[in-house]
């Protein structure tokens, strides 16, 4: 049974006049214990739908349709103060850059304590304490003293670290990480994307991972959907998409891969650009960046449909 249930959702910014569908009737699901990678260039709607998805949207935009059921609630539907209590100890979020979005002027641990004491009636010291078991979790050496840290005494690795642990602090069933290992050296990005993974067999976490790298879908995922223009182009598991490529999109990221599959020939790079959101062409919004478009494909919006057992695929051609 599915913990995540994503249902149609469209997301809209309105600006300068113009309705930007940043997500454009997205479905998937995410069932317990199992990661979903989203993936897509930047441009495609992907950290829009994790916003979504926790009612975080900016102003300038608003969640028009659709249905995220969590729990046998849709959370779309839930006023505000309910909408508070699921996010944290329902669903919790690591967002792209850390340095932005830890307050520079409260101690790490103070930010922590926050998190635990807002869906708990511990008292200031027993949150305090939590903060610092949380530290220690994610791996953070001497958790005591650097929980008197302030972010910006923090490498980079550390401050997402300690994202990871505001995160968890409230036991999420699922947590989101938008682009998790976003400006860390690889190094570092092994080790959080290793940090992740223990959390979630350690917790039962179920993980939305989003990225615009394959290769951590590949090693990390169960099962993948690949996002375009506020799409969802291609959705199987992760073995099937490697093995079997379906949407032209798919393929095309793959052939811009270093490394797949052993090869060592020259890279493809997909010619133009994820268009503006605003003014996606008519028919398949990939057709323009397509070399096996057709007229056809101009017509209509590709459904996402069945092409081969458990892996769907919005193409005419797949």
């Amino acid at each position: 049974m599915a913990l995540l249930d994503v249902r149609d959702v469209e997301t809209v910014i309105v600006r300068d006049g113009s309705v930007a569908h940043a997500v454009d009737r997205v479905s998937f699901t995410l069932e317990p214990g199992r990661v979903l990678g989203l993936v897509g260039e930047s441009g495609c709607g992907k950290s829009m739908t994790a916003l979504t998805l926790m009612r975080l949207v900016p102003p300038a935009a608003r969640i028009v349709g659709g249905e995220v059921r969590f729990d046998g609630q849709d959370l779309l539907a839930l006023p505000e103060r309910a909408m508070r209590h699921v996010r944290g100890a329902g669903l919790g979020m690591v967002f792209q850059e850390p340095m932005t979005s830890l307050n520079p002027v409260f101690t790490v641990g103070n930010q922590i304590a926050e998190a635990v004491r807002l869906h708990s009636d511990l008292g200031r010291a027993d949150a305090w304490a939590r903060a610092v078991e949380l530290l220690h979790e994610v791996g953070i050496p001497a958790p005591e003293r650097r929980a008197r840290d302030y972010p910006h005494q923090l490498s980079g690795g550390m401050r997402q670290r300690v994202m990871i642990a505001i995160a968890i602090s409230c036991a999420p069933k699922v947590l989101i990480a938008d682009e998790p290992t976003t400006a860390l050296d690889v190094t570092i990005q092994a080790e959080i994307l290793d940090l992740l993974r223990a959390l979630r067999e350690r917790r039962g976490m179920a993980l939305l991972l989003i990225t615009h790298d394959l290769g951590i879908v590949a090693e990390h995922g169960d099962d993948v959907a690949i996002m375009y223009a506020g799409r969802i182009v291609e959705y199987a598991p992760v073995l099937d998409v490697f093995d079997h490529p379906k949407h032209p999109y798919t393929q095309a990221l793959f052939r811009a891969m270093p490394g797949v599959g052993g090869r060592h020939e020259r890279l493809e790079a997909i010619p133009g650009q994820v268009p503006d959101l605003a003014h996606v062409p008519s028919g398949c919004a990939f057709r323009d960046r397509c070399p096996q478009a057709i007229a056809e494909c101009a017509a209509a919006v590709p459904p996402l449909e069945t092409k081969a057992p458990g892996q769907r695929a919005a193409c005419i051609r797949a």
